[in-house]
């Protein structure tokens, strides 16, 4: 039986990890008493001791995780940013490129940030097979709901004796073009450049949009050479999908995949102005169910055990 273990089991993307896995009985969930989750010596007794060890932490207390570890032979799965372009690291995005093999032979496995992989999952491919020009110079946009923020921005989004009133409206931030998630998204695309970068919280619990605007003149194909790349790129097998017209009465919510681990992707617009979109749950494909997909990979069981999808 697979040991496993949660490090930072208290927060969204931990607790979402433990739910999907209590179940399971292929697997032995180790865990720490609240007095000791922070003792830096049974915390290393738990990451060496396991067979598997998530982290869910800030990056600083990943960093120090990673240093406890050693040299373990645990199969450690970082959820933070702190890893994620990072040498010696397999990039955990099983459905780009040669990711899959990388990940499979690795002890350690970064796991993508949520913007950062819906981006991915519409930039990589198309810069991979050449129809998107690696010198675009791309703009995108990212809808998330307010679960994504963690703990903190949960409450404050659901404080039981009001809240500022504008938290009613959705919010962008990352305005400086600073996102943490921007290194990784330009390094995996291939990119030459960074996108110009928006993302925007509102008022929902969880589920993310993703979509980059792209003009002719930075694609070397025509709209249904796209969409016919995509259906067969994502035709592989894995958690991402293509679908023909993903929206509802011409409208596509961000809500649409809330509480599942899967992704779809889907093209709209014209010849001239196409909109490449991505549709996922944040704490899903986007953080939670992605790391438990690469554990199964490198467990050798099906991707989607014990995965909702």
């Amino acid at each position: 039986m697979t040991k496993v273990f949660i490090d930072g089991s208290a927060g969204t993307t931990g607790l979402r990890i433990y739910e999907r896995l209590a179940e399971r009985k292929d697997l032995e969930l180790c865990t720490l008493s609240d007095e000791l989750r922070k003792d830096p010596a049974a915390r290393k007794d738990a990451i060496c001791g396991a067979d598997i060890a998530f982290l869910c932490l800030p990056d600083a207390a990943a960093i120090e995780a990673v240093e406890l570890a050693g040299g373990a032979d645990t199969v450690i799965i970082d959820t933070s940013t702190a890893h994620r372009t990072a040498d010696g690291w397999a990039y955990g995005f099983p459905e780009l490129g040669d990711l899959r093999a990388k990940i499979l032979k690795s002890k350690r496995i970064a796991n993508p940030g949520c913007h950062a992989s819906g981006f991915l999952a519409l930039a990589a491919p198309l810069v991979e097979g050449g129809l998107l020009k690696k010198e675009a110079a791309l703009s995108a946009f990212s809808l998330t709901g307010y679960s994504g923020g963690g703990k903190k921005m949960i409450g404050e989004y659901e404080a039981p004796d009001g809240r500022d009133p504008l938290f009613d409206a959705p919010r962008q931030y990352g305005i400086t073009q600073k996102h943490k998630h921007l290194p990784e998204m330009q390094k995996i695309s291939g990119l030459l450049k960074a996108p110009a970068f928006c993302p925007i919280v509102a008022d929902y619990y969880s589920g993310m949009e993703v979509t980059i605007p792209v003009f002719k003149e930075d694609l070397n194909a025509g709209i249904e050479e796209v969409r016919a790349y995509f259906k067969d790129y994502y035709g592989r097998g894995g958690l991402v999908r293509y679908e023909e017209a993903a929206d509802h009465g011409g409208f596509i919510s961000a809500a649409a995949l809330k509480g599942r681990d899967d992704m779809v992707v889907t093209v709209a617009g014209n010849e001239d102005r196409i909109l490449l979109i991505s549709l996922f749950d944040n704490l899903g494909k986007g953080a939670s169910g992605a790391a438990i997909q690469n554990m199964n990979i490198v467990m050798g069981v099906p991707e989607t055990t014990g995965l909702v999808i």
